[in-house]
């Protein structure tokens, strides 16, 4: 019966996440200076291993749900992790949106952890940053809109200021 139970998928999802462990944060997200793990990191991290047990990933899009599958290729036992699409007529949205809730679908479907790839950052102490005017943010937004300024110098130069909420909602929105 022992023999039976490693079987399963959650045995070979035991043994699978033993051997993935942690994946490096190696993407950088400019709107709220963060790094994190993107979803081609973790696919290259976990999918050999999970290969390796029999068990194949796939991420389909069912009834507007991002799905994450893993399945067990000998038994057909599957776990699955999923989350509905949010309602947007921009294709790039959509598709950037099915992005995002891949990499989280799969993080959730396998309790991935992540670890900051300098190992201090979450311990090092956060300076005080300078509040950025809203009159400077229109204005560099103002320039953005006329082509007088792209938005990738832009983020470049506020890199050392703590933008309010507002300004990083409409930097999203360029």
């Amino acid at each position: 019966m022992e023999q039976e139970n490693n079987k399963t998928i959650y045995a070979k999802l035991h043994k699978a996440k033993l051997e993935i462990g942690k994946i490096t944060k190696g993407s950088v997200n400019p709107f709220f200076k963060s790094k994190y793990a993107d979803l081609n990191a973790i696919i290259e991290a976990v999918e050999p291993i999970l290969m390796k047990y029999n068990l194949i990933l796939l991420q389909p899009i069912i009834d507007n749900n991002v799905v994450s599958q893993i399945i067990d290729i000998e038994t057909g036992e599957k776990i699955e992790s999923y989350l509905p699409l949010p309602i947007v007529t921009d294709p790039q949205k959509i598709i950037a949106s099915i992005t995002y809730f891949r990499r989280g679908t799969l993080q959730a479907c396998l309790t991935l952890q992540a670890v900051d790839d300098d190992g201090n950052e979450s311990r090092q102490t956060t300076k005080k940053l300078q509040k950025l005017s809203n009159q400077r943010f229109d204005n560099a937004i103002s320039k953005i809109h006329n082509n007088q300024l792209t938005k990738e110098s832009f983020l470049s130069m506020v890199k050392d200021y703590d933008l309010t909420s507002v300004q990083l909602k409409t930097l999203k929105e360029l």
